[in-house]
């Protein structure tokens, strides 16, 4: 059978043609010419042969477009502090019984919260951890992603963002809560700044000229790393993770398509940060006042 040269080049751009008719199971030769590799193919298939090269050759001399940048903010260092603070100071107070209060009783999401009408637990439990390893991990994790996304917001209203998607995840959580389930934990507001992250990146390169994958390729990786981080034992909230990361991606998709940031005065840093210190610190008011 007649055989049909339907590419030429360099070796390594024959390797790389000849990927694309790999990934469409049409058989080919790799030879070696005087100036340069070629693929050829039987007659038969030179047609869809040369159809499919044609259009990766299209789209391989489309231009990437960028984002417009975003000018970074300072000051992600004072978010990480502040983070800090509360869940340290949250568990000193919860490992000596504060005011002989079993803060864990108090403040936890369990099955009986949503009854209770007790919302202020959705806030409560996102500062609450059962062991040092489970705050460790906890303090680790969220000082890094929330830097990236005080970067990108700035600290106050990163925060306050990343808190706010983390109690709606709990208070839906609430609502679905099986017998006997009590969950603890910053790992769901950790969650939500990825979220937050992945959906403003995945937000902002959808209307972009690429191929799908680069658009959808911040969500991919942010679920990519949820699978891996946010599965794990019997005893990790995979649930609490899951309804997170997915709180956060839905802010962070209205933030990419309302351009946030737009505001970068300072001043709306720190009333985003006072409001969200002032929310936390209410909530725990109102827990250890039910429980007298």
């Amino acid at each position: 059978m007649d055989r049909i040269l339907v590419f030429r080049g360099t070796y390594a751009q024959s390797l790389e043609f000849g990927l694309v008719l790999d990934a469409k199971a049409l058989s080919y030769e790799r030879i070696e010419l005087d100036e340069g590799w070629a693929l050829v193919v039987d007659q038969a298939l030179a047609g869809s042969a040369q159809e499919e090269l044609a259009r990766y050759a299209n789209e391989r001399t489309v231009r990437r477009e960028e984002p417009a940048a975003i000018l970074p903010f300072t000051s992600a260092g004072a978010g990480a502090i502040g983070y800090s603070m509360v869940l340290i100071t949250v568990a000193y107070c919860a490992g000596i019984n504060l005011l002989g209060v079993d803060w864990l009783a108090v403040g936890a999401l369990d099955d009986s919260a949503a009854a209770a009408h007790e919302w202020w637990r959705a806030l409560t439990a996102l500062t609450l951890h059962l062991d040092q390893a489970h705050l460790f991990g906890n303090l680790m994790f969220g000082i890094g992603i929330g830097a990236l996304a005080s970067t990108l917001f700035g600290p106050g209203v990163a925060w306050a963002s990343i808190v706010a998607a983390g109690a709606a995840a709990n208070l839906i959580e609430m609502l679905i809560l099986p017998s006997a389930h009590r969950s603890v934990g910053a790992s769901t507001a950790v969650f939500a700044a990825l979220g937050l992250l992945s959906g403003f990146a995945w937000r902002r390169r959808l209307s972009l000229r690429e191929r799908w994958m680069y658009r959808w390729t911040p969500l991919l990786a942010g679920i990519s790393l949820l699978g891996l981080m946010g599965a794990g034992t019997e005893h990790v909230d995979v649930v609490g993770h899951v309804l997170g990361f997915i709180a956060g991606v839905g802010l962070g998709w209205l933030y990419g398509h309302a351009g946030v940031p737009r505001n970068r005065n300072s001043w709306l840093q720190w009333v985003a940060g006072t409001l969200t210190l002032s929310s936390l610190f209410a909530a725990w008011y109102l827990a250890l006042h039910a429980s007298r």
